[in-house]
């Protein structure tokens, strides 16, 4: 018995099998990523706008969270998304507002923090719709659909956001199109591109293979506009 474990480890480190390892499988991952980000560009073809006065008016804007604050200071991808929601509505390309961001922690509420900066930039606050469980970019668009009763939208963050929250929308039969915030420098934001390549990665995999949904999909709270 013992023998037979033995032989079977002896054979698993085996260097032919660590140069299986060792070689194929960065390969196989560097693969999938590029595979990745590849499908979730192509899905946002021709649906994102870099100018407000190019956007098609909606009724809806969803705006993904971000804390205020960073390490170093204030939070530019915070500041740069709440200057493009004031840009729509002064505009008059949409008529309501779901700021959705994570408030799992009792001193941490991303979508209240939205709401007061975009009411200081003089959006009534009777037009602004706070969802507390937007703990992830699923979770926000999917409950924009299945909680507020919305399926036409318009993402508002940057780029790289927008593009993987349309490739989600469009799997949930939700009709979104993107407006870019300004984007941040790389230099600023070296840490959240390269999250964002396995995000993707992520996204890719919850909605082809695991099936993710919202980790709270309801009840249903249908906005009327």
């Amino acid at each position: 018995m013992f023998s037979k474990i033995k032989s079977f480890f002896k054979w698993f480190f085996s260097t032919r099998w660590k140069r299986w390892i060792f070689i194929y499988t960065p390969i196989l991952l560097l693969f999938f990523i590029g595979t990745s980000n590849f499908i979730v560009n192509k899905s946002a073809e021709g649906k994102l706008f870099n100018r407000v006065e190019d956007v098609p008016a909606c009724a809806t804007a969803l705006v993904f969270g971000t804390s205020p604050n960073a390490r170093y200071g204030e939070n530019l991808f915070y500041k740069y998304r709440m200057e493009a929601v004031a840009q729509l509505w002064n505009a008059g390309k949409i008529k309501h507002i779901i700021v959705s961001g994570d408030n799992s922690r009792q001193n941490y509420d991303e979508a209240s923090a939205m709401k007061k900066a975009l009411t200081d930039f003089g959006i009534p606050d009777s037009v602004i719709t706070l969802d507390y469980a937007g703990f992830r970019t699923l979770d926000s668009v999917v409950r924009c659909k299945w909680v507020f009763g919305q399926s036409n939208i318009i993402l508002v963050s940057q780029e790289f956001q927008n593009e993987r929250g349309i490739f989600i929308a469009n799997h949930f039969g939700i009709n979104a199109i993107g407006f870019n915030a300004k984007d941040v420098s790389t230099r600023y934001s070296i840490r959240t591109s390269f999250r964002e390549y396995f995000a993707r990665v992520k996204a890719v995999l919850d909605i082809y293979v695991l099936g993710t949904q919202p980790k709270f999909p309801g009840p249903p709270e249908p906005i009327k506009i």
